[in-house]
């Protein structure tokens, strides 16, 4: 049994759902597809779940909002008609969106994914209507019907484990199985939606609960590449990665998974495959638990910008015992994640995205590291990248650190923190953010060269 999961470009038109029924076709193993809702037809549209997000926050502000939910009902107005499908399945999908938005607005986050989950819930129903209208055996499934039981976090739902024995049981059914993306319920019957990247989420654990051969998440590229397309001319496709590489690169920027969504797949150690709704054909990029890393210790270079600093400076820190737990609860009592703390014998610097520190809480922790750690020197740097080199053979290669620095100076990017986490799978390198696209492609060059694929 495979699970295929289809994101928003391969299910945007009509046009792009046939192709999926016709992947489906194709292989009598793709007994679940996993499905998003539309995205973008075009560079210049407007992807469905956007539409959503406008139509919730309407009817939060005015109490009424019947022309960005017209809008939302064109949009798949006009997929079941490219489909030749009949009014009824448009009409399901329009009662369903006014039963959403007639929903209790006093909790605006349960709210939000109620109408958010709609526009892969009503894919879904759409996609198994037209799998039928060519006579295929196949269905809808509701999450709730099937155990895909979560936390109740509004728009940060974790799966629970008991939903794993529950969707097992999936296995049992016949013909092919339509599975909306994003959302599970939690024990009490609350919609919650996953975070970033949810409908890769919901998947994953499908891909994990059935125990399948294969998870296939289809997008509208041929494969991974070793380095942003659009800062790399023609890149190298990456023919095999571990789970480990996945993770780091998407964290680092990757756009092709959030960086949680495979994990329950990497525990069940299920191979992923991310392969083309366009050119099905083509082999795509394998996601395994293990591979040959001796002949490409480097399997990938990814930026991320919208970093700050919080350096801190005082004479004989590594003596004062306790400092770095006090520093990082000031932090902690701002609701703040950090990313890297890079540091020194007498100063010490948090890196974090910098999204998470405006002007007032930037002056609240300044003011309380200079009043409870006493320290010699402390102030903000904003505007900076961290650029990522991946690949699990790095530990057992000499000199990858030492040809990176050359590769980066001989581009005159100056290098501000370098950090190499203990598993030595990612080397990771804090830079002014101008800097990121040439840092890359400097990278790139030293690391590949001209090559054109990756095992």
């Amino acid at each position: 049994m495979k699970v295929a999961k289809f994101g928003g470009s391969s299910v945007a038109s009509a046009e792009q759902i046939r192709k999926v029924a016709s992947i489906i076709e194709a292989d009598s193993e793709r007994k679940i597809v996993v499905v998003s809702a539309p995205g973008k037809r075009t560079s210049d549209d407007t992807k469905v779940t956007d539409l959503l997000i406008k139509l919730g926050e309407t009817m939060i502000e005015k109490g009424a909002a019947e022309k960005e939910l017209q809008a939302v009902i064109a949009r798949y107005e006009s997929i079941a008609q490219g489909l030749e499908l009949g009014q009824e399945i448009v009409d399901t999908i329009a009662k369903d969106l006014q039963d959403r938005v007639a929903f209790d607005r006093s909790h605006t986050g349960k709210f939000m994914d109620q109408i958010k989950a709609s526009g892969e819930d009503n894919n879904a129903k759409l996609i198994a209507a037209y799998f039928q209208s060519k006579g295929m055996n196949a269905e809808y499934v509701n999450p709730q019907e099937a155990g895909l039981f979560v936390s109740d976090e509004p728009g940060n739902a974790q799966v629970l484990p008991e939903s794993y024995d529950h969707l097992n049981r999936l296995r049992e059914r016949d013909g092919v199985l339509v599975f909306p993306g994003f959302f599970g319920y939690s024990p009490e019957g609350t919609l919650v939606t996953f975070p970033r990247g949810g409908s890769d989420i919901t998947g994953s654990i499908l891909a994990a609960g059935v125990d399948a051969e294969l998870y296939e998440n289809f997008t509208d590229v041929d494969s991974v590449f070793a380095a942003n397309p659009n800062v790399v001319e023609q890149p190298a496709e990456i023919k095999k990665m571990t789970y480990r590489e996945m993770r780091e690169l998407s964290y680092a920027g990757f756009s092709v998974f959030h960086d949680e969504a495979l994990i329950p797949a990497f525990r069940k150690s299920i191979p992923v495959c991310v392969k083309n709704t366009n050119n099905p054909q083509a082999p795509g990029t394998m996601i395994i638990a293990e591979r040959d890393c001796f002949v490409n210790p480097v399997i990938g270079i990814a930026s991320d910008s919208g970093f700050c600093t919080i350096f801190v400076r005082k004479y004989l820190m590594n003596r004062e015992i306790g400092f770095g737990r006090k520093l990082l609860q000031i932090i902690e009592d701002e609701g703040i994640s950090y990313e890297h703390i890079p540091s020194g014998i007498d100063d010490t610097s948090v890196i974090l995205h910098e999204d998470q520190l405006d002007g007032e809480k930037e002056l609240r922790i300044i003011t309380r590291i200079k009043k409870e750690l006493e320290v010699d020197d402390v102030y903000v740097e904003r505007n900076f990248a961290m650029i990522m080199i991946v690949g699990e053979g790095m530990h057992n290669t000499v000199g990858i650190a030492s040809r990176a620095t050359s590769a980066l100076s001989k581009a005159g990017v100056n290098i501000e923190m370098i950090n190499q986490g203990s598993s030595e799978v990612s080397l990771v390198f804090g830079i002014h953010q101008q800097d990121a696209d040439e840092a890359v492609r400097s990278l790139y060059a030293e690391f590949f060269g001209s090559k054109t694929g990756l095992e």
